[in-house]
């Protein structure tokens, strides 16, 4: 990655200026990035597993799996390896080229890594890339997922520096860039976006896409929109108002800039698609999303499904990004 091609130096008036943009001037320069650096009408399939629900001690507002929400959802143990290699299989014969695994932790205990470790070699035996999200992670554990061959490590930042405290206060903003920066050491590719519609201001977004792209850019971008969810904190504050949904528009635009700011990133619509209209979902690909989550469901929550996006695909003439084998990074060898 280039510094002349992807910068790391955007100012958050230079951000907020695209944002600013006439809609149709923002998604023609996103869409003319994405063309220069990425193929054309494809979209790569992820398939997201939850491999451990519920009873997370973190209180992240707007998660159902949070010990601190009243949603009635049980807490479950760590999925047994040879259920996951199951699901993994299943992933892709539906056409997923990534296998991505969740853990409702907030961070995994030594006692669970050689399972995990089992997980991230099993389903990388199989050709499909590899990604999980556990939490936070030390430098340790962080050296031992690239050993076994992790590919990618997913940890959102969520929202913006100056907004973070009011979503989540039992970890702090820097904790998550402590994560990060473990995973990218250990030589692992970084997945790290966050979500939108939490009630957050426009500023929020341009200072959460502004900490994003002025990190080394993460390989991999997820687009949330909120999926308020009655029993969590911003589910019980934004369920049935106006600020249930983010404005499609709105969400648009984020898509777009993220492209624009980090154009050699995948971008991906990741949780609150299922509520999205085929036309919102069809402007965040001209707007350069380039990923989606496939399935019925996301870790808890429901998604598109396959049906949908196979038919939503050929109306606009997309195709599956072909998956390929995952490339073994140098540091992961070490």
């Amino acid at each position: 990655m280039t510094t002349d091609i992807a910068r790391t130096d955007w100012t958050r008036e230079e951000i907020s200026a695209l944002f600013d943009l006439p809609f149709n001037d923002l998604l023609f320069e996103a869409q003319t990035i994405h063309r220069a650096h990425h193929p054309r009408n494809q979209v790569q399939l992820s398939t997201l597993l939850s491999i451990k629900t519920g009873g997370c001690v973190e209180d992240c507002g707007y998660c159902n799996q949070s010990v601190h929400a009243e949603t009635g959802l049980k807490a479950e143990k760590l999925m047994d390896v040879r259920a996951v290699l199951q699901s993994a299989a299943q992933a892709k014969d539906a056409g997923s080229g990534r296998f991505c695994m969740g853990a409702a932790w907030r961070s995994p205990k030594d006692r669970d890594m050689p399972a995990i470790i089992e997980m991230v070699k099993g389903v990388r035996a199989m050709g499909l890339e590899t990604c999980m999200t556990l939490g936070m992670l030390s430098e340790k554990q962080s050296q031992q997922l690239a050993e076994a061959g992790l590919d990618y490590y997913n940890h959102n930042i969520d929202t913006s520096p100056e907004n973070y405290a009011n979503v989540i206060t039992t970890r702090t903003f820097a904790n998550r860039l402590e994560t990060l920066d473990n995973v990218r050491a250990a030589g692992i590719n970084v997945c790290s976006g966050g979500i939108v519609g939490m009630g957050e201001l426009r500023e929020d977004r341009v200072g959460f896409l502004h900490a994003l792209a002025t990190m080394p850019h993460p390989e991999s971008v997820p687009i949330n929109a909120l999926v308020p969810v009655k029993g969590t904190v911003l589910g019980n504050m934004l369920a049935d108002t106006p600020l249930a949904k983010i404005d499609e528009i709105e969400f648009v635009r984020t898509v777009a800039v993220a492209r624009i700011i980090m154009p050699l990133s995948m971008v991906r619509l990741s949780a609150g698609r299922e509520s999205m209209s085929e036309a919102c979902q069809a402007l965040c690909f001209m707007a350069g999303a380039n990923s989606i989550f496939t399935g019925d469901r996301l870790l808890t929550t429901a998604n598109a499904g396959d049906d949908k996006d196979a038919a939503l695909f050929a109306k606009l003439g997309v195709s599956a990004m072909g998956a390929s084998e995952p490339a073994v990074k140098e540091a992961a060898c070490c």
